[in-house]
């Protein structure tokens, strides 16, 4: 895990700015020595000559010279992950057609036709967020076949979106939010399914210090002050493995793993644990330098003389040595009890699958080189392509689809014959049956997993075997589309949905028909566009189908004017300022005069808002706006649920904002209290909440179990300093083992 640090701010003149780059740029050629063919040299020379030139009077918001951008991605190609020259020069170049004069033709007429096709993609990528949904899906789509064609276009992109994270420093607030959400949302997982694991890990680190500051830096002070144990624990642990590796005379290393930042927060979360109970805080990696004709035996080697040490827990071993995952990662893990009662997790790879998981798919295409057989990345490709058939470019769920489809972990399960079928997780039985083959997807009416029968909404976990039940009097429904994920299956229901609503549609064609000649005029694609807009219905087909189902009757057509044979809609009512949702945030006994909470950009202008319902923000939690349609501004947590789907996907809408100072506004937050059922447990948790803090008790629901109490308490607080407060308080009361806050709309009503 690399420390991040602030940066001194920058300050070298003309002549130590012109020696900087030149070290640099040595410092890449360095990087690539072993990889240089005669002729390389010359052409990383003009590709880092055209790039300097185009770039020679921009600069970063550091004030560094923009240069040193272009040269940062390049070494992270080559050192991180592992691509070579071609890939440098496209590098080098693939903010030039984007940002300056430099063009496509340009860099083909010096370059060929391959270096420009990837630099083309990288142009399409950078344009991808920050414009509308439709587009960003069809843009999106774009990309992904520039993928599926030629990968490198999307390693490149994440060895630029890493050194995008990893200066950020300089920029504004809302722009570090914005790039940090669309890296958590989609730019870790593709890292991740690109087997990328160490870019991957950085990413959500890199994004955590920025969404989430002060938790960010908690966990990371508490892990430097127990470097110090945790390294002497580790060297306890791996003290007599290490002699029976010896003394088995394998080749080996064996050396500490820390733990990421981000994974640590999330099994803090999950687990509902403190820092101190995360139980793989210790992990230790043991690379074994293994022909590739013993890699397997020798793995389970090794494992064997671990256990025979340690006891595993045996729901944590990991086999993805027989069963690599999709993105090529192989390793056997495993969780085992180390002295004094302390969970270690121990992973087993040797230099091979080491490399892979470092490097991931360029490294895969080194080992697949001289083979025939079709690496699992060669049947992902195959899926995206599949995927991308699909014509309708216009949607909206295509990245939340891609998501669930193609960067979530994946699971293993097999036909009656034995065949094995990779998903992605959360799978249904429907999603296998669509898998198999369209057409026995669309005729499914339920599934036998493990020779039991399932409904086709049955969750598939790896290892099971699957057979289909189909009808021919079968047909897809619109709740399908609540439990398939993968997008072959979401896009085939769909496709089948669509079929049926124009049958039943042309039905409501055919009445609307009868209206327009009723009134006089015809029924003419502008006129059709005029009704459907007026109904707020994005297509002909969606009005028409309204209309069949009855649920328009065309009275307002009454209203409209005609002239000649032109329909022109009524004028909408126009929607005065939108009221805050004060009765969500507001103690019945203050009256919140205009809930003049917040202060957006630079201006001290007080805009009204709604709270969002997801995540209960009050005064002090970090905050962004969201412009929502027909709402006006909803204010959210940088940490709620739905914070990196809105500002990756919506990026254009968020807007800055920050708290004033208002102590006569009272905001409903909940806390959860677990502890030890004790006589007189609730009087001194309301005696300290309501006598001594003053603080509204809401609602308060005690449940106790076996000698073990939860307690739900709605309490109104002016702001989080306060919450903050009443968490430490309630802490220091004897019994009480954990205090957290949630969100009132989680707690009984």
């Amino acid at each position: 895990m690399k420390t991040i640090e602030q940066k001194p701010k920058y300050n070298l003149n003309d002549e130590e700015e012109r020696k900087l780059i030149v070290r640099e740029y040595r410092s890449l050629l360095r990087l690539l020595k072993d990889k240089l063919k005669p002729g390389d040299k010359d052409l990383i020379r003009r590709a880092f000559e055209m790039a300097a030139e185009a770039h020679s009077s921009m600069r970063r918001k550091s004030g560094e010279p923009y240069i040193l951008h272009p040269i940062a991605v390049a070494k992270i190609c080559v050192e991180e992950i592992g691509l070579g020259v071609r890939s440098t020069i496209c590098a080098l170049l693939h903010d030039t057609v984007e940002d300056t004069d430099v063009t496509l033709q340009d860099i083909e007429k010096e370059f060929g036709s391959e270096i420009s096709r990837i630099v083309d993609g990288l142009t399409k990528i950078s344009n991808v967020i920050d414009t509308t949904t439709s587009q960003q899906a069809d843009n999106f789509k774009k990309i992904l076949l520039t993928l599926t064609d030629d990968p490198r276009v999307i390693l490149i992109k994440l060895a630029d979106r890493l050194n995008n994270m990893r200066t950020m420093d300089s920029m504004k607030r809302e722009k570090q939010l914005k790039i940090s959400s669309e890296t958590v949302y989609i730019f870790a997982p593709l890292a991740h399914r690109m087997g990328l694991y160490g870019i991957k890990t950085e990413f959500e680190d890199l994004a955590m210090k920025y969404l989430e500051p002060d938790i960010y830096k908690d966990i990371a002070r508490r892990l430097a002050e127990s470097r110090r144990e945790r390294t002497r624990y580790i060297n306890e642990f791996i003290k007599p493995i290490r002699e029976k590796l010896e003394k088995n005379h394998f080749n080996f290393e064996i050396y500490g793993r820390p733990k990421n930042i981000h994974s640590i927060w999330n099994k803090m979360k999950k687990k509902q644990v403190s820092f101190e109970e995360v139980y793989d805080l210790f992990a230790i990696r043991i690379i074994l330098d293994s022909p590739q004709e013993k890699e397997k035996e020798e793995c389970w080697k090794v494992y064997s003389l671990i256990t025979d040490e340690y006891t595993p827990s045996i729901e944590r071993l990991r086999d993805w040595v027989s069963n690599p995952k999709a993105n090529g990662y192989e390793a056997l893990h495993t969780t085992v009890m180390g002295p004094r009662g302390k969970w270690v997790e121990v992973q087993i790879r040797t230099k091979r699958m080491n490399e892979i998981a470092e490097k991931g798919l360029a490294a895969h295409w080194k080992y697949k080189e001289g083979t025939s057989s079709e690496n699992r990345f060669d049947k992902w490709f195959q899926q995206i392509r599949e995927s991308l058939n699909n014509e309708d470019l216009d949607s909206v769920n295509f990245l939340q689809d891609f998501k669930t489809s193609f960067l979530t972990e994946e699971i293993y399960v097999y036909t009656p014959k034995g065949d094995i079928k990779m998903l992605p997780a959360g799978s249904s039985a429907l999603d296998f049956a669509f898998a198999i083959h369209s057409a026995i997807g669309a005729k499914t009416i339920g599934a036998k997993v493990n020779h039991k029968l399932v409904p086709i909404s049955h969750k598939l976990s790896s290892g099971d075997q699957i057979e289909i039940i189909t009808s021919n009097k079968q047909n897809p429904s619109e709740d399908w589309l609540k439990f398939v994920v993968t997008a072959k299956a979401k896009n085939k229901v769909k496709e089948a949905l669509k079929e049926e609503k124009k049958k039943v549609a042309d039905e409501g064609k055919y009445t609307l028909q009868r209206k327009l000649e009723g009134l006089g005029v015809t029924m003419y694609q502008g006129n059709i566009e005029a009704i459907a807009q007026f109904y707020k219905l994005q297509s002909n087909l969606e009005l028409f189908y309204q209309i069949a189902i009855k649920n328009i009757d065309l009275k307002e057509l009454k209203d409209f004017k005609i002239f000649g044979d032109r329909l022109e809609a009524p004028q909408p009512v126009k929607i005065t300022d939108v009221k805050p949702e004060t009765h969500h945030h507001t103690a019945p006994a203050h009256n919140p005069k205009d809930a003049e909470l917040i202060i957006f950009g630079e201006s001290s202008d007080k805009i009204m808002y709604n709270l969002a319902n997801c995540c209960k923000p009050i005064p002090g939690d970090d905050v962004f706006g969201f412009v929502t349609t027909g709402k006006g501004l909803t204010i959210h947590r940088t940490n709620c649920p739905n914070a990196a789907k809105l500002m990756a996907n919506y990026g254009h809408r968020i807007v800055k904002t920050k708290w004033a100072k208002n102590k006569e506004i009272s905001f409903l937050t909940g806390v959860r209290i677990i502890g030890i059922d004790d006589v007189g447990m609730v009087s001194k948790i309301t005696n300290l909440i309501s006598g001594e803090l003053k603080i509204n008790i809401a609602a308060l629901t005690i449940e106790a179990t076996e000698g073990v109490f939860e307690g739900n308490i709605k309490v109104f607080v002016h702001d989080k300093e306060e919450l903050d407060v009443l968490v430490n308080r309630l802490l220091e009361v004897g019994g009480i083992e954990s205090v957290e806050r949630f969100d009132t709309e989680d707690l009984p009503k």
